[in-house]
């Protein structure tokens, strides 16, 4: 497969000296946008898929007329997170 290119980006000299300044051993400026887009797309692929379950499950409960109220949703999380921070 052919690589590509991305269009070259325009920065201020404070963020380019930011990045610099936090690039690992042996990292090249490259390698971290490339990382950087990477991780930004695979977070936008999660947010579209989790917006789109949401979506979803709410007109699962319109079709069906059952709907979970907030408080046995909050409470449901904080048992997650008590059990999380249990085993840390």
């Amino acid at each position: 497969m052919k690589s590509a290119t991305i269009p070259p980006l325009r920065v201020t000299q404070e963020l380019r000296q930011a990045v610099e300044g936090v690039l690992k051993v042996d990292e090249s400026l490259s390698s971290f946008v490339e990382s950087a887009l990477v991780k930004q797309i695979e977070f936008r692929k999660m947010q579209k898929e989790f917006i789109a379950r949401g979506l979803a499950a709410r007109e699962a409960s319109k079709q069906s007329g059952k709907y979970i109220g907030k408080e046995k949703s909050l409470a449901a999380l904080d048992v997650i997170l008590d059990k999380y921070h249990s085993s840390q």
